[in-house]
C-alpha cells in the first residue's frame, strides 16, 4: 500500500486522490460508475524539436537524492532521470529490459540477469556485475535503512556470477521481487561512488553517479536541482530533447498554479485538483491524465473496537457518498473504488482486467440498509474516531464525508485531528495508531500487479496496519507469489481481491488519474505514475518546430 509516499501524495494533489486504478493503464475511463469528463492515454503529443532547456514544478524539495531512501515522488521524479533500474516500466505499464538486457530463472528460487554491455556511468567509467551487487546489497544493509528493504526479505543471496552477469539466490519463490526489480530495488549506481561520497551520498553536498539520460549538475538547496544532458546515453531510442532540466520547489497548492500558469515553470506533476478547471480553460497549456495505479482506501487500524464487527465495516462502506467525495476531493476527476487496489494496479495482465476487475459490483450507496446493519451489530451511538489532517484538504473532505455518513447510520463518528508530521507516523510507529480506528490512505503500486499492494495485508506485513490476519488469504498470498505467468497470477490475485472485499479490512473509497500540465512551449511527456521511474525527462521537446 505505500503509506508513507501515498501522504505525500495526498499532500500534492486531490487529481491523485486515488492511486490504484482510476483507468490506469486504460486509455478511456472506465465505462461505469465514474465520471466521463476526462480521458486517460499513457502520452502527450511528441515532441516537435529541441528545448535549450524547460523549468519543472515539484510540490516540495526532495529529502534526498539517495536511491535506497527514495520512497516519495519529489526524489522519484528526478531520481528517474539519473539512476535506472535492471528492469523498466514504460508508460504503458509494460515491465521491459532495462539495464538489464535479458534475465532467467533456471528454478523457482533463482534469478539470473545479464547486464546490458557498454552501459556508462555518468563520469564515463563502464558499468559492471561488482556495482549491481553492491547497489542491490546496499538495500539490505540495515545501517541504510532502506524503505526497501523488506522487498529483499526473501533474499539468500546476490553475486556476481560473471563480467555482466548476476545471479540472486531466494529462500522462497517471490515473484514480486523480481517485477520490482523494475522500481528503486532494482537501481544500480557506481559501487565507487558509493564509497567516495560515504555520508554525503544523495545529499546536497554530494554527487551522484549513475547511467540515466540526465546527470545531476546542482542542488541549490531550498531553491531548485539542475540536470544536464548524458550525451553518452546508451539508449538511443531516448536520447535527452532538451540540455537542461530545472526543478523548482513550491509548496502551496495556489502559488504552484500560478507558476504553471504564468509560465514560471513549463509543467509539473500531480497538479493540485483545485486548479483544474482554471489550468484547462487558461490557454495557457494542456491538462492531461494518465495512467494511475492508486486508490484512496479507509485502513482499518483497530479491530478490537466496533470496527471489529464486519456488519459495521459494510455499513459504513454502504453509507459513503462516494460520487460527491469525488466531486469534493478530486474535481469530480475519479471514480469509485471497486476494490482496495485499483483498476490501474491489473495492466500486467490486461486481458484479464475485465474478466477480473471490471466484472467487480460497483460500491452499494444504501443509508437504510446501512443503518440496519449497524443495529444487527448492536453498535448503535459506539465511537469510531478517524484521524485528519492540514497535510491536505483532501484528507479533511474525506474524513468529514465519513463522519456524515457515521451520523446518518447511528455510529459517532470523532475526527482527532493531528499535525502532518504526527499523520505521517502513523504508517510507520505502531504507538501513533493507539487510540485510532481508521485513516485516509491512498495505496498504489511500484508495477503494473495488482499483486503487489495485497501483500501488504498479509498477516504481519509492515503495511498491515491494523494487524488482520486471514489465514485463508495468506496461503492465498503465496501460491499467487510462486505463479510466474501473469495471467494465471492475476487470477490467484483475484481471490485475494475477494477476500479483501468479503472481509474490509480496507474499505475503498474513489480512484483518480495521474495529472500533469504541460505549458504551451513543450510536450512529449508521458503522463502516468510510471515517472516515478521511466526517465520522462527525456521525452520532452519544444511544442513546435
Amino acid at each position: 500500500m505505500r503509506m508513507p509516499r501515498a501522504i505525500a501524495l495526498l499532500a500534492c494533489t486531490a487529481a491523485l486522490a486515488a492511486t490504484t486504478g482510476a483507468c490506469s493503464g486504460a486509455t478511456k475511463p472506465p465505462a461505469a460508475g465514474g465520471g466521463t469528463n476526462f480521458k486517460v492515454s499513457p502520452t502527450s503529443p511528441p515532441a516537435q524539436g529541441p528545448l535549450d532547456s524547460f523549468t519543472w514544478s515539484l510540490y516540495a524539495e526532495p529529502y534526498t537524492l539517495d536511491y535506497a531512501l527514495a520512497y516519495d515522488y519529489p526524489p522519484n521524479t528526478v531520481l528517474a532521470n539519473v539512476c535506472e533500474q535492471l528492469l523498466r516500466v514504460t508508460p504503458d505499464m509494460k515491465i521491459v529490459p532495462g539495464l538489464a538486457v535479458k534475465w532467467s530463472q533456471p528454478d523457482p528460487r533463482t534469478l539470473v540477469y545479464t547486464l546490458r554491455p557498454g552501459v556508462k556511468f555518468h563520469d564515463g567509467t563502464t558499468m559492471t556485475a561488482d556495482d549491481v551487487v553492491a547497489s542491490l546489497k546496499r538495500q539490505m544493509d540495515p545501517k541504510t535503512g532502506s524503505p526497501w528493504g523488506s522487498s529483499f526479505k526473501t533474499v539468500d543471496s546476490i553475486e556476481k556470477s560473471g563480467p555482466l552477469e548476476v545471479t540472486i539466490r531466494l529462500g522462497k519463490a517471490d515473484v514480486l521481487f523480481h517485477e520490482l526489480m523494475a522500481a528503486s530495488p532494482g537501481t544500480v549506481v557506481s559501487a565507487a561512488s558509493l564509497t567516495k561520497e560515504g555520508k554525503d551520498y544523495g545529499t546536497p553536498t554530494g554527487r551522484l553517479n549513475c547511467t540515466g539520460p540526465y546527470a545531476l549538475d546542482t542542488w541549490a538547496q531550498g531553491d531548485s536541482i539542475t540536470l544536464k544532458k548524458n550525451a553518452a546515453y546508451w539508449d538511443k531510442t531516448l536520447a535527452p530533447k532538451s540540455e537542461k532540466v530545472k526543478f523548482t520547489f513550491v509548496e502551496d497548492a495556489a502559488a504552484r498554479s500560478n507558476a504553471l500558469l504564468s509560465g514560471a515553470a513549463d509543467g509539473g506533476y500531480l497538479v493540485p485538483s483545485s486548479s483544474f478547471a482554471q489550468l484547462r480553460s487558461s490557454g495557457k497549456g494542456t491538462l492531461l491524465f494518465g495512467p494511475n495505479t492508486a486508490a484512496a482506501d479507509l485502513a482499518v487500524l483497530d479491530f478490537h473496537g466496533p470496527l471489529g464487527n464486519l456488519k459495521v465495516r459494510q455499513a459504513l462502506s454502504m453509507a459513503l457518498d462516494r460520487k460527491n467525495i469525488i466531486k469534493a476531493a478530486a474535481g469530480g476527476v475519479g471514480v469509485p473504488a471497486k476494490a482496495p487496489a485499483a483498476r490501474g494496479a491489473w495492466a500486467l495482465a490486461p486481458e484479464k482486467t475485465a474478466e477480473l476487475f471490471d466484472t467487480q459490483p460497483e460500491p452499494v450507496y444504501d443509508v437504510a440498509a446501512a443503518k440496519k446493519l449497524v443495529q444487527e451489530a448492536h453498535a448503535t451511538g459506539r465511537t469510531i474516531t478517524i484521524v485528519t489532517s492540514s497535510l491536505a484538504p483532501e484528507i479533511s473532505v474525506v474524513a468529514n464525508a465519513v463522519q456524515d455518513a457515521g451520523r446518518r447510520i447511528g455510529l459517532d463518528v470523532k475526527l482527532k485531528p493531528v499535525s502532518p508530521d504526527a499523520y505521517s507516523s502513523i504508517f510507520v510507529d505502531p504507538d501513533a495508531r493507539e487510540g485510532l480506528d481508521l485513516v485516509i490512505t491512498n495505496g498504489y503500486d511500484n508495477t503494473p500487479d495488482p499483486l503487489e499492494f495485497y501483500q501488504y495485508l498479509r498477516t504481519g506485513d509492515f503495511g498491515n496496519y491494523g494487524r488482520w490476519s486471514n489465514a485463508e488469504y495468506d496461503v492465498a498470498f503465496d501460491r499467487a507469489n510462486s505463479e510466474p505467468d501473469p495471467a494465471k497470477r492475476a487470477e490467484l490475485t483475484a481471490k485475494l481481491q475477494k477476500i479483501a472485499m468479503d472481509e474490509l479490512p480496507i474499505i475503498p473509497v474513489y480512484e483518480a488519474p495521474y495529472s500533469v500540465f504541460l505549458g504551451k512551449r513543450i510536450t512529449g511527456a508521458p503522463t502516468g505514475i510510471s515517472q516515478l521511474y521511466f526517465p520522462w525527462a527525456a521525452t520532452i521537446g519544444a511544442s513546435q518546430r
